[in-house]
């Protein structure tokens, strides 16, 4: 049973330094388009407002939490981007009040669940530690897409060992995501933190193995580069498919983005 307070922990300095970045922009600059299609600095925000809230409702409210599982399942291909819209025409200053308020909570509701607990979610079950993994690995990666509307490059911290854990953890999901049968085998991963040490995942022995820079790989887990910029390199034709295929996030496979310099 892991301890989630060192998770919590940093969940809390992922949000508070995207906070910092969004805080001193003009009404206008929450309107700036970013990578991802039709989305705002308004919608990225949103929806982290509104995950949150779904996060929170995981963990103190069950029933209510099985009704937003409902309504997504009323309108999959539709529901997030609805969620982001209705949180996106409230004015900055109180879309940036409820995203405060919504993530000050789920931090006191993860810090007190009761140890063991699990939690629904839109993928499988979640221990306190996961949900706070988790909602790190949105932040930092709704983060980037707000970074780039502006022009703001945010250096990568050791808070990606999260995003790359649960990136590696993924790798069945991605697959049953996409139709196809999660490889028997697992994969050696090893990846080269920001400050130059690995991080390495699964056995020593794998037959089929993915390298490269730590941020790189966190990049394609949660679709904020194409594979075709990226130094990762695979061993073996799993490994290979994966690196098409990988996301870190529950939900229907993403567009993720194109390679650099190809057409929108």
């Amino acid at each position: 049973m892991s301890d989630p307070t060192p998770v919590i922990d940093d969940l809390r300095e992922e949000s508070e330094e995207l906070d910092a970045l969004v805080a001193r922009l003009s009404p206008g600059e929450w309107r700036l388009a970013t990578p991802a299609p039709r989305w705002t600095i308004a919608h990225q925000i949103a929806h982290l407002t509104w995950t949150d809230r779904s996060a929170l409702l995981a963990v103190t409210d069950e029933d209510g939490f099985r009704a937003l599982v409902d309504k997504a399942l009323a309108a999959p291909g539709t529901f997030v981007d609805e969620g982001a819209q209705e949180g996106a025409a409230l004015p900055p200053a109180a879309l940036l009040t409820a995203w405060r308020e919504g993530r000050a909570a789920l931090d006191k509701a993860l810090r007190e669940a009761p140890p063991g607990a699990r939690f629904p979610w839109y993928g499988p079950p979640m221990a306190a530690a996961s949900m706070a993994t988790a909602r790190l690995m949105e932040t930092w990666a709704h983060g980037l897409d707000v970074a780039d509307a502006i022009g703001v490059t945010r250096p990568p911290t050791d808070r990606l060992r999260h995003v790359a854990r649960i990136g590696v953890r993924a790798r069945d999901y991605a697959f049953a995501a996409h139709g196809l049968t999660p490889p028997a085998g697992q994969f050696r991963v090893e990846l080269t933190g920001p400050h130059g040490d690995r991080w390495a995942y699964g056995p020593e022995d794998a037959a089929q193995r993915v390298t490269g820079p730590a941020l790189d790989f966190c990049l394609l887990a949660t679709q904020r580069a194409h594979r075709a910029d990226l130094a990762l390199t695979a061993e073996g034709l799993d490994a290979d498919r994966w690196l098409d295929i990988a996301q870190a996030f529950a939900g229907p496979p993403g567009t993720g983005r194109p390679p650099k310099g190809a057409a929108r």
